[in-house]
């Protein structure tokens, strides 16, 4: 899997590649929306996100925390 980070200051929107795993810590950081395909929440089911999203540890968010 993979993530993209849409960096947006009002004039120019830019895409930085990402693990899910940072993306998901700069959200939840600066309080942004996930967007997540829906052919990934197809592919996995929500008890699957959830063991993964239990499973994190700090060392999987990098020096983003």
């Amino acid at each position: 899997y993979y993530a993209l980070i849409c960096l947006n200051d009002g004039k120019k929107e830019t895409m930085v590649d990402s693990r899910p795993s940072d993306a998901v810590a700069v959200a939840l950081r600066v309080n942004a929306p996930i967007f997540v395909e829906e052919t990934i929440m197809e592919q996995k089911s929500a008890d699957e996100l959830e063991e993964w999203l239990k499973n994190l540890k700090p060392e999987d968010f990098g020096n983003i925390m």
